[in-house]
């Protein structure tokens, strides 16, 4: 049976290709992000759900969330739900969202129309978090092309917002009650090139915003001003500094096996040389482990802006964001069993399950007492990249 349903999904290979590429012209960035969200990504994907027949006998529907920014106001996920021998289902999320192509300078082809070189794909949102999408639809597909009942109704959700946090995407959905205590969850959105990786665990996810309030003057005249920009790059090397040094500790589960703060962002200033800035704005990504004390590094780094605010007379604005590491899945759960049987019996390999950044679906439902794992078959390390 496996071999039937092999075969008829290398006979969609071309079309896969093809449904990627068509899906990965369309600019899906969040509006808090500068972009115009989904709604056009979502109505294509429609359209490959009804070109593939699977709307025939699946539940299609669109749940919307109230986003005053996007266009419409709205934010839509679409699921798809086909049933099976068993009611009981098998969940698998990806997202439709994707990060902002950063500078083309660094790209080696428009990131919104997508080439073929090789045996790979490249382009925005590919590997982050399109081929997965596609990979989800087309194996239902195979399944029921190769005339196999699935043996659990499948549920398939393309959820959106989920680059930027998810609050307007997997977060309030899960508050209608979408999804139940039993479901079997998958999340393909991380994973290596050998496909021998399970995540079961995530750090904590903690951002960290600083807004510098200095005087803004003539560059010829600094000291009748407060240079933010000199300010803001003494924060952020005293705060690197700090955290790395206060939190050496390592956890062999996680791939890092150390806490990661990274300075990331950092917003425009002004247009010109000659002018010494009155504001900066810049923002630190920090991957924290569960052993870490989110309040403790907090309470770290106000000290060190309360300092830098007296040595430097700039005022210093903190808006801190975080997600405190979720429990675990357990390797005995149903579906990192499940899982680790198929990679097993389709790859011939032994997975790994241990944990990452994080920063994915899986994090949400663990929340709520639902195991869920992450997996997926992808080269690594390229997500966010140019040319991915």
């Amino acid at each position: 049976m496996h071999e039937k349903i092999l075969s008829e999904a290398e006979k969609l290979e071309g079309l896969m290709v093809d449904t990627l590429s068509r899906l990965c012209r369309i600019p899906a960035v969040s509006p808090h992000n500068g972009g115009t969200g989904e709604d056009a990504k979502i109505k294509e994907l429609e359209k490959i759900i009804n070109e593939l027949e699977l709307g025939k006998k699946a539940e299609i529907k669109i749940e919307y969330v109230d986003d005053e920014k996007a266009p419409n106001k709205k934010r839509p996920s679409l699921f798809l739900e086909y049933p099976g021998k068993n009611s009981r289902r098998l969940c698998i999320l990806t997202h439709i969202d994707i990060v902002p192509e950063g500078d083309r300078n660094s790209w080696t082809l428009d990131p919104f129309k997508p080439e073929v070189r090789g045996s790979r794909l490249y382009g925005r949102g590919v590997s982050d978090n399109g081929m997965c999408l596609v990979a989800s639809l087309f194996a239902l597909k195979a399944l029921l092309n190769a005339g196999v009942e699935p043996e659990y109704t499948v549920n398939l959700a393309f959820v959106c917002d989920e680059e930027m946090g998810s609050h307007y995407g997997l977060e309030p959905l899960l508050e209608r009650n979408l999804y139940r205590p039993d479901d079997l969850v998958i999340a393909p959105d991380s994973g290596n090139d050998a496909g021998d990786f399970i995540e079961i665990a995530e750090k904590a996810d903690w951002k960290l915003k600083f807004t510098v309030i200095g005087k803004q003057v003539h560059a010829a005249l600094p000291h009748t001003g407060i240079n933010a920009c000199r300010a803001a790059n003494i924060l952020a090397f005293e705060i690197d500094e700090a955290l790395h040094k206060a939190f050496p500790d390592e956890d062999k589960t996680f791939d890092p096996p150390f806490s990661t703060f990274e300075p990331t962002r950092r917003f425009a200033n002004v247009p010109n040389t000659n002018t010494v800035p009155g504001r900066e704005i810049f923002e630190f990504d920090c991957r924290v482990l569960p052993c870490v004390s989110l309040d403790k590094a907090s309470e770290i780094v106000r000290k060190i802006c309360a300092d830098v605010e007296k040595r430097t007379g700039a005022k210093i604005e903190l808006v801190e964001s975080r997600n405190d590491a979720a429990p675990p899945t357990s390797p005995d759960s149903d579906i990192a069993k499940l899982l680790i049987k198929s990679v097993r019996e389709v790859l011939n390999i032994e997975p790994q399950t241990g944990g990452i950044g994080g920063g994915t679906f899986a994090a949400l439902f663990r929340r709520k007492n639902i195991p869920a794992v992450v997996w997926s078959q992808e080269c690594d390390g390229v997500a966010h990249q140019p040319d991915a």
